[in-house]
């Protein structure tokens, strides 16, 4: 099963664009938790780390974001079309991101799907799949 596959008791596998509403309110949720995400980035002290980290002025950065989980949760896959390859790892190399950035970046994340009021299962689900993603841009101990 892919990353972005989910399988719940009831239904066929659905991605999780589709769980956040497919078409008709995946793209509203999807732009709605990358907003609130970097809202709580910019105005939580427990993300003062993670925020350094970022340029001042955060509308390209949201924009990669929101494109980016687009196409991660299975939908459009805006920023392959716009940018190619993700790289992530690579994209990120730049930057110092140990243990302590990863969990700002999860926290804001988590906290984020909660003010956007997702079902339990689906912020369980996402924060999963996303701490490998968070974890795997790790590049110093620490």
């Amino acid at each position: 099963m892919a990353f972005t596959d989910i399988q719940e008791s009831n239904s066929a596998k659905q991605s999780l664009y589709e769980w956040l509403g497919g078409a008709e309110k995946g793209t509203e949720n999807i732009r709605l938790l990358v907003e609130t995400f970097y809202d709580i980035m910019e105005a939580d002290p427990k993300a003062s780390g993670l925020l350094a980290l970022h340029p001042q002025d955060l509308t390209e950065t949201r924009e990669k974001l929101f494109m980016f989980f687009m196409g991660w949760t299975g939908g459009p896959q805006l920023y392959i079309e716009r940018y190619g390859h993700p790289r992530l790892r690579a994209r990120h190399m730049p930057f110092t991101i140990g243990e302590s950035e990863r969990d700002q970046w999860m926290y804001c994340m988590i906290k984020a799907m909660h003010q956007c009021q997702f079902e339990e299962s689906l912020i369980r689900h996402m924060a999963n799949q996303l701490y490998g993603v968070a974890d795997f841009m790790r590049n110093r101990e620490g």
